[in-house]
């Protein structure tokens, strides 16, 4: 007789909801996540041997898309009746784990996590010209209330000079960055010039090639000689994601927050698209925590618009990232 405990997620339950989990953004698509279903939790995990070490080598991205990961979970099986709690970064000794998700007094989903959960295959990033239009205050505000409800608070730059500013130090961390030969290499590895990849960037999902107006620098994942036909908008709205901390847990809630506000985007109809580079320097991170004036920590800059849907990145099969417990 088998006397093993009952998990608490069904098999089929626990893979919808990792197919969900997996449609998340990560540095360069490389998607450094695991999970595994035990009796009483579920495990999200980081994986070692996804890590970018030129782009990540303090682990501020991978945390960054566990974290949301862990959001799409958790709105995966709130649509199904399964509440969760989580705690974040449970174990010490085991500095993968970043998060568990246990069960909770159940509750019905509330209209908004439908909403969410229904954008969550929907949500990519858009590398490409926005519209020249103005994003509407009745958006705005969408994207506001989710960073709110994550314990985070997204900045508009509404004048032009504290997007100059912005734009400014883009610009600087980007070439900082790719005078860097490990971190060029790096990038040419994930990037792919194949069609339907399952990981990686896609070529044609990284925007046009360098050259004309571009207020944000993209890292170039153009690598096939597509030329420029339109310049990009020249006043997308740019916003600041910030988050108070800056340490590992803190990384994972701002994972959170952004993925809520990536897929508030996409319900509203909106295009985004990630640029982490002053992020990614410590002292220009601080020099943009200077420019908002405000006591949050930077954890991402984003793009948002208006956009017809661009080429999609890839996501490997479920079976890949789902480990058996131990």
């Amino acid at each position: 007789m088998d006397n093993s405990p009952t998990p608490w997620l069904d098999h089929s339950t626990f893979t919808a909801a990792v197919a969900a989990a997996v449609r998340a953004p990560s540095m360069h698509n490389s998607q450094p996540w695991r999970f595994r279903l035990r009796p009483d939790a579920v495990e999200v995990l980081a994986d070692p041997a996804r890590a970018l070490p030129a782009a990540d080598a303090a682990g501020w991205a991978t945390r960054i898309a566990c974290g949301a990961a862990l959001f799409n979970l958790r709105l995966a099986l709130a649509v199904r009746d399964i509440t969760t709690d989580v705690t974040l970064l449970p174990d010490p000794r085991r500095p993968d784990l970043q998060a568990t998700l246990a069960p909770a007094p159940p509750m019905r989903p509330t209209q908004e996590q439908v909403r969410l959960e229904r954008a969550i295959p929907h949500r990519q990033t858009n590398r490409y010209p926005f519209a020249e239009q103005t994003v509407s205050p009745s958006d705005r505000a969408a994207l506001s209330t989710a960073a709110t409800a994550e314990d985070a608070r997204l900045d508009f730059a509404t004048d032009p000079a504290t997007i100059d500013a912005i734009a400014d130090l883009v610009r600087e961390a980007d070439a900082r960055l790719s005078s860097d030969e490990d971190y060029r290499s790096e990038i040419l590895a994930w990037t792919r010039p194949g069609s339907d990849p399952s990981d990686g960037v896609p070529s044609a999902a990284g925007g046009l090639a360098a050259g004309g107006f571009e207020l944000l620098s993209r890292r170039p994942y153009r690598a096939d000689g597509h030329l420029t036909v339109r310049e990009y908008e020249r006043e997308p709205l740019v916003a600041v994601l910030s988050l108070a901390g800056t340490w590992a847990a803190d990384d994972l809630r701002a994972g959170q927050a952004l993925q809520h506000v990536l897929l508030a985007a996409t319900d509203v109809g909106l295009a985004a698209s990630m640029v982490s580079q002053p992020i990614e320097i410590p002292e220009i991170r601080d020099r943009l925590r200077g420019i908002l004036q405000t006591l949050p920590s930077p954890h991402m800059v984003l793009r948002f618009g208006y956009a017809t849907a661009a080429p999609a990145s890839g996501r490997r099969p479920v079976c890949e990232v789902i480990e058996d417990a131990a």
